[in-house]
């Protein structure tokens, strides 16, 4: 907190009011900047470290406020406005956004998959049955998407510990009474790791009613948090940050959850992935939904299959393949873009609204949103990714359009998308796949693939897709 700063711009006259960073249309009163400052101390957490140092400061401040609206999907101004506070003051989970302990590559999971739970103490506001009733179908949520099972213990010690708090409760993350933060959770581990605590300030409810909050979506939320999830960018993930009503009956784990948590802990179907057919490679109608090249493989995907073709000299015609998840663990599901970036030695896969770094075969990657590269929330998956190294951009080819990211600023260039078919001449439906491979890109398109010169904006010639198998 910057107390000195408060009374320095709201004290002062109007001019010295509008040098802070609050959007010039927007009334902010004292307490609404007292309030933005604690709440991006506590979840962006650099933004409290350190004793205020003069302009500096106001600096800092505005990053973190941009760092809050880029995570939001809102306009990345810097400044305080009112859909800024709008969602500042949107009741939601108290673990932080940031440090995700879910994107790093040892991220914490319970190496055993069936994890015991006790309810310590239950909230007045429901009944017992309604309560147990409430954790039971939260927990089945995550159940049905990994290979988890959970049971409930009535004494003793459990991994996850479920109970109702008010205030300072002895954690060192005091609640903040009715709405604002709702609960929290504590990633996997001894001691407290897996704990849940609901704020008892809050009025619990099951089903959707004009006042309180429904506690299997809360409680579903917090349990991604005890198995390792962090927060999610997507609105309509169950680990976005902020509260919505999520209906017990029909509720489904949306994509993002579902390829977060069987990242952590496997898909309950995965062996019968693995003995799935195989695809015949030389089928003339094959088509590939992603490639890349992870160490000295380049690796064609093809729903959850896939072949590596070896590029170091001597082993060039080698060609091996198999099931996905034997050269890549963790990544379940199919992949529908890659791209490599072979100064850093990392390649970036694809699969719905989330990305995985790879950085070689047969080791974990770590994973993230694609709305980390400032995708607007209306694209829900990548059809195909490239990189042109020699210009350091990206492309990304959604639909009839397609994005270019700058690698070195980390950002998406001004002016996109565009069309496709304007500035990508010659190509003659979606873009299935592309990589770059000695300055030309080639692309793939059902089951052909055109070699494409970009400069020119030009076709150099178009073959089979499978040719690149051998066939």
């Amino acid at each position: 907190m910057w107390p000195w700063v408060l009374a320095l711009y709201l004290l002062g006259n109007a001019d010295a009011v509008w040098t802070f960073p609050v959007a010039p249309e927007t009334r902010i009163s004292r307490e609404d900047l007292r309030f933005a400052e604690e709440y991006l101390r506590r979840f962006y957490p650099p933004v409290g470290s350190g004793a205020p140092r003069g302009r500096r400061d106001t600096a800092a401040f505005r990053d973190t406020v941009r760092q809050m609206q880029e995570f939001f999907g809102l306009e990345a101004t810097g400044r305080l406005d009112r859909p800024t506070l709008a969602e500042m003051r949107t009741a939601r989970c108290g673990v932080p956004d940031v440090e995700n302990y879910s994107f790093h590559p040892d991220r914490p999971r319970w190496r055993n998959h069936t994890i015991t739970y006790r309810i310590e103490k239950y909230t007045p506001d429901l009944r017992r049955e309604q309560v147990e009733a409430s954790f039971r179908t939260a927990l089945k949520v995550w159940s049905d998407a990994a290979p988890l099972r959970f049971l409930k213990v009535e004494r003793g010690k459990a991994d996850i510990v479920i109970s109702f708090r008010s205030g300072d409760h002895g954690d060192f993350f005091p609640f903040d009474g009715p709405k604002g933060v709702l609960a929290h959770a504590f990633e996997p581990g001894e001691d407290m790791g897996g704990d849940i605590h609901f704020d008892e300030d809050e009025i619990w409810t099951v089903g959707h009613r004009g006042y309180g909050y429904n506690l299997f979506t809360v409680a579903a939320h917090e349990l991604g948090h005890s198995l390792g999830l962090g927060h999610s960018r997507d609105p309509s993930a169950l680990m976005y940050p902020s509260y919505r009503y999520n209906d017990v009956a029909p509720y489904t784990l949306p994509m993002d959850d579902t390829l977060g948590i069987q990242a952590l802990y496997g898909s309950p179907n995965s062996r019968k992935q693995q003995t799935s057919a195989t695809p015949d490679k030389c089928d003339p109608n094959l088509s590939f939904d992603a490639v890349a090249l992870i160490g000295q493989e380049r690796v064609f995907f093809k729903n959850r299959y896939v072949w590596l073709r070896t590029t170091w000299a001597g082993q060039r015609n080698r060609l091996r393949q198999g099931p996905s998840s034997s050269y890549l663990p963790g990544i379940s599901s199919p992949v529908d873009a890659a791209y490599s970036l072979p100064a850093k030695g990392v390649s970036y896969l694809f699969t719905g609204p989330k990305y995985w770094v790879v950085q070689q075969l047969n080791t974990r990657g770590h994973y993230g949103s694609i709305y980390d590269f400032g995708f607007p929330k209306r694209v829900r998956k990548i059809d195909a990714a490239v990189h042109m190294e020699e210009y350091g951009k990206t492309y990304f080819f959604v639909g009839d359009v397609y994005y270019r990211y700058d690698e070195n600023k980390s950002v998406m260039d001004p002016g996109f998308p565009k069309s496709i078919a304007t500035n990508w001449p010659g190509i003659g439906g979606k873009i299935d796949a592309a990589f770059e491979l000695s300055g030309y890109i080639h692309l793939f398109s059902g089951a052909k693939a055109y070699k494409y010169e970009v400069k020119k904006r030009r076709v150099v010639y178009t073959v089979k897709a499978n040719a690149w198998l051998g066939c």
